[in-house]
């Protein structure tokens, strides 16, 4: 077996529909989101993000500030939909409008089945599946009036292996599936696409968490290829759907797992 850990991928793909694209990214001030973030501000996108985690947000603010337009982030709790709902028209308003929007936010945190109570599913669902139904219909009239845009929600490989200990958040991220393809309908004649990415396994900080070295080598023993997927990764995949290179998908789930299951 190889290492597992693998560098990020090169980032040589220019995609120049994106510049000067206006972004809206949720959940982006670590981990996947992060990733994201980087990627659409590398390719000179306009991009601004929110995050209930104020101190790597603001981080990352500062380790982009090179960036030709460099990031905004607003504090904000996607669960509390008020709030949601005018923290992003303060930043459609400051953006001039919306052209994509990546549905990043979620917790996985492990729960046991008999241990689920009815606030519990409720709060998963809320920081789950809820608002990127909410977050569409807010930036969808701004979509419409710039001709088009995208819609990319981050689903979840954890429901289609059946993974323990996760049945809320796999039921939320089944969802999402769902949510994608019916939004890809119901808005595709206004030219905006709508499209899933189902990570595997991503070598987060916070996935270090719950995996040991021999529990890392389990999941790349799976996968069909060697090493570990990283944030860029999936921020790579969301580049090429968002650009103009990507004008012909919309309603599907595109994977990124290494081959894992």
């Amino acid at each position: 077996m190889t290492d597992l850990m693998v560098d990020a991928p090169p980032s040589g793909a220019r995609y120049p529909s994106l510049a000067g694209k206006r972004v809206i990214v949720s959940g982006g001030g670590s981990g996947i989101g992060e990733g994201i973030v980087e990627g659409f501000a590398r390719q000179g996108a306009a991009v601004a993000f929110v995050d209930i985690q104020t101190a790597p947000s603001e981080a990352l603010v500062a380790r982009l500030a090179d960036a030709s337009i460099p990031p905004r982030f607003a504090p904000c709790d996607i669960t509390d939909l008020g709030a949601y709902a005018a923290c992003l028209d303060a930043l459609i308003a400051q953006l001039g409008g919306c052209d994509i929007l990546v549905n990043n936010a979620g917790n996985d945190d492990r729960h046991a089945f008999d241990a689920v109570t009815p606030a519990y599913w409720d709060d998963r669902m809320a920081v789950n599946l809820r608002h990127q139904f909410f977050a569409a219909r807010a930036v969808v009239p701004h979509m419409k009036a710039a001709g088009g845009g995208s819609i990319l929600n981050l689903g979840s490989i954890s429901w289609h292996l059946g993974l323990g200990d996760l049945i809320v958040y796999q039921t939320a991220k089944a969802a999402i599936e769902g949510l994608t393809r019916s939004l890809a309908r119901e808005l595709g004649r206004d030219n905006i696409r709508v499209n899933a990415i189902v990570p595997g396994n991503v070598q987060t900080e916070r996935q270090q968490q719950w995996y040991s070295p021999e529990g890392e080598a389990e999941i790349v023993a799976a996968q069909c290829l060697n090493g570990r997927i990283q944030p860029a990764d999936i921020a790579a995949m969301a580049l090429f759907l968002a650009s103009d290179e990507g004008r012909f998908c919309t309603a599907h789930n595109y994977w990124v797992d290494a081959g894992w299951r």
